[in-house]
Order: C-alpha cells, then structure tokens, then sequence
C-alpha cells in the first residue's frame, strides 16, 4: 500500500511538470490563497502582466491578525471573514512586485508580475 501511494505522489508530481504548472502560478487567473496561523499561503505567487487576476482569499483560523489584505499600490482594502472566500479581482499594468499584508503588517504576501 505504501509503494502505490509512493507512486500516485510521484505520478502527481510528473503531471504537473508535465503541464508547466508550479505552486503559486496562476494558468487561469484565479489563485487560492489561505490564512493561517503562519500567515497567508502561499506568500508568493506569480501573474502575468495585462491580465484581470483574482484572489480567492480564505481565513481559515481566529488565531491570526490578518482578518483584512490591504495591497495599496491597488488602492485594495478588504474584509477576510472566518470561514468566508473572498475574491479580490484587479488587473496588474505593469511587470514588478506587488505586496500585500494584514492590518497590522504582520503578515505579508507578495505578487510577482511578470
């Protein structure tokens, strides 16, 4: 049973790299990003530039400060409720780093535009 579990978890891993998809990138413009308790994950992901991207923010613990994501280089400031997805759509124009974090700036993402 372990052998064939090894070897599910192995074909997983050729699958994706077959197809060109890494954590963090986004194929289809929508990317999952969960709050813990060690902050958003993942921290960074990637976009490309010119395209409407949409975050799909889900706070999935009390134990943590980043109940908001405010990114003010995109003038966004939203509510992340318990338990809630949260979608935040915006369109980066230009290639660079994007950063996010809770209120308190204790938690921090970061969005790679390239």
């Amino acid at each position: 049973m372990k052998g064939m579990l090894c070897g599910l978890a192995a074909l997983g891993l050729l699958a994706g790299c077959a197809s060109g998809s890494r954590p963090g990138a986004a194929a289809d413009g929508r990317i999952a990003i969960s709050v813990t308790e060690n902050g958003f994950e993942p921290a960074t992901v990637t976009v490309p530039v010119g395209k409407p991207v949409t975050l799909v923010v889900t706070r999935t613990t009390t134990k943590t400060c980043a109940t908001e994501l405010i990114m003010a280089s995109q003038g966004i400031r939203r509510d992340l409720p318990l338990g809630q997805a949260v979608e935040i759509t915006f369109t980066p124009d230009k290639p660079g780093e994007l950063s996010y974090a809770c209120e308190m700036d204790m938690y921090s993402g970061k969005i790679i535009v390239k």
